[in-house]
């Protein structure tokens, strides 16, 4: 993916400086763990089986490009609103390239262009410090809707199959923090309902999405049983993660490669880091 920094304004803050900070941190946490046993994944049952994906039909994607919010990337030469307008006409024309993607695991190139918003993770930090700062991706509208339409195959496979746990909250519909937070209070009231003592232990993982290992997410779906996926799925998702980085400043940029992590942002990068570590497998 080609991915260009948006410099944060009033700053002294240069896409070096971003770059050099993220790449920093992703190794330093890698570095950490380096000595952590291998993964290790509980095989699904042999029926559950994802070789192909559905095909797309024109439908599928006027309904997709109904749903989707207006806001879009500031530099994405084509408006949502321009797309929503003309969807009657150009939905054939959509519809066979994203079929093409999907039969040949192939993702244009353009697709895989991002520019990245630093954002501030709270408003009272430092706006001069790189630490304050998360890089969320910002891409195509196109881009997204072939992601969307990736995406609901794989959680349509994984609710089919009974792959996620119950009380999992995160990228699941009718599902929110507001789920997970009313679980947590319930249970720590019947606990004391009953006379006993509860205690919350609470996990943050740093840097989680941006040290996902590619290897292994490949091997968690062409290798094990568990998603006994089909070439197509697994070459797309391949091409979505090997790319290149481009971090622009004013005039200056600087490219390095993208070897680990999902995007923040995207709309597949959240489901692929689902298997790796909410999956009841």
């Amino acid at each position: 993916m080609l991915t260009h920094y948006r410099v944060p304004p009033s700053t002294d803050i240069s896409a070096s400086d971003l770059q050099s900070f993220f790449d920093n941190k992703v190794a330093g946490v890698r570095a950490a763990t380096a000595d952590a046993d291998p993964p290790s994944f509980t095989p699904a049952l042999v029926v559950c089986v994802l070789r192909l994906f559905s095909a797309v039909t024109p439908a599928d994607v006027v309904a997709s490009v109904k749903a989707l919010p207006d806001k879009q990337c500031a530099f994405d030469p084509l408006p949502t609103w321009l797309l929503k307008k003309c969807v009657g006409v150009i939905s054939p024309f959509l519809c066979q390239l994203f079929n093409w993607s999907l039969e040949h695991g192939s993702v244009p190139s353009s697709f895989k262009c991002a520019y990245i918003t630093p954002l501030l993770k709270k408003a009272d930090l430092d706006p001069a410090d790189v630490k304050s700062y998360r890089p969320i991706s910002n891409l195509s509208v196109v881009s997204k809707l072939l992601e969307r339409l990736v995406s609901s195959e794989l959680v349509k496979y994984l609710k089919d199959n009974d792959l996620l746990p119950d009380l999992q909250s995160a990228y699941r519909a009718m599902h929110s923090t507001e789920t997970a937070v009313l679980k947590v209070l319930a249970d720590i009231l019947l606990a004391l309902d009953s006379g006993d003592l509860a205690m919350l232990t609470l996990l943050d993982l740093s840097a989680a999405f941006d040290s996902v290992d590619h290897d292994t997410l490949l091997n968690r779906l062409q290798v094990l049983r568990s998603w006994r996926a089909g070439a197509e799925l697994v070459r797309i998702i391949f091409v979505w993660l090997c790319s290149t980085r481009t971090h622009i400043g004013g005039l200056f940029y600087t490219v390095s490669a993208v070897l680990y992590g999902v995007s923040q942002g995207s709309v597949l990068g959240p489901i692929l880091w689902t298997p790796l570590t909410c999956c009841s497998w």
